[in-house]
């Protein structure tokens, strides 16, 4: 490979959003590493999106496998710029009626993965500079009924991340941003999969997003780094009012799950028509 293009890494970047995130950044220019957990969807995604593009099966919860990944994308490129930590698992339901492992393994790779990845990112970027994306969902930034320990992981990751911006900035580091971009629900293989599960309810309770318009959220920070970008604004507006009045919030919750409720049953009576995403 070319040494001339700047390099990204993109975690989960198997099928769905994080092989478009990957797409978006082969448009830009830059030289790809895709992971993803399943190695032959990571091998079909780099074979699809062109020459630049190389793959690596990545669990994101072993540290040495990330570290693996960032090391072999210097290699290739010659310096890292962007790494997308967009890994990620969701399993619905009361934390009390999930196995432990489920639970683990949700706060592992949401949380922990995403530490892994900022992580190793910075060490490749102190000195050269480089951008963090850390895909998050509007569940780091207020109660979610039905996705608990989901939301757990989540402001976990959010925390995090602002908290390492925070000692960057306080280190003197400049040239490292980290941005937070918090969807909606997404049309992806994992949202159609929970049509007819009430536990997702809240997820179909706003606007159901389309990836592109999640990967256009990618792009935005991209050229102007934020700390939290919410998609669509509003609805972190929602969210950030909820978590600054709990009483408040938990009382509007059963409106939204009713609402959310409502698309899920329309979209099922429907269901022939309505398209799987791929």
């Amino acid at each position: 490979m070319s040494r001339s293009r700047a390099g990204a890494v993109v975690t989960g970047a198997g099928r769905g959003l994080g092989m478009l995130i990957a797409a978006a950044l082969v448009q830009r220019r830059h030289q790809v590493l895709v992971t993803d957990v399943d190695e032959e969807a990571a091998c079909a995604a780099a074979a699809e999106l062109g020459p630049d593009v190389s793959w690596a099966a990545v669990d994101v919860r072993d540290e040495v496998q990330v570290a693996a990944a960032r090391d072999r994308i210097v290699a290739e490129a010659g310096r890292l710029d962007v790494w997308v930590n967009n890994a990620g698992v969701l399993v619905t339901g009361p934390a009390w009626e999930q196995p432990p492992d489920v639970r683990r393994l949700m706060l592992e790779v949401n949380a922990l993965g995403t530490v892994n990845g900022t992580v190793a990112a910075i060490e490749a970027m102190r000195g050269t500079g480089g951008h963090i994306v850390n895909v998050i969902s509007l569940a780091g930034l207020t109660a979610v009924p039905g996705e608990a320990v989901y939301a757990a992981s989540k402001h976990a990751a959010i925390g995090f991340s602002l908290s390492t911006l925070a000692d960057l900035r306080l280190a003197g580091i400049k040239d490292i941003d980290i941005s937070c971009v918090c969807p909606d629900g997404i049309w992806t293989p994992m949202l159609h999969d929970k049509l007819d599960d009430p536990a997702a309810a809240l997820s179909f309770s706003g606007k159901l997003l389309m990836p592109e318009e999640v990967v256009d959220a990618v792009r935005k920070v991209l050229d102007r780094p934020r700390p939290v970008t919410a998609v669509p604004g509003w609805r972190g507006l929602q969210a950030r009012v909820a978590d600054a009045l709990p009483s408040f919030g938990l009382r509007a919750v059963p409106l939204a799950v009713a609402q959310g409720r409502r698309l899920q049953r329309k979209m099922l009576a429907k269901r022939p028509s309505v398209r799987r995403p791929p």
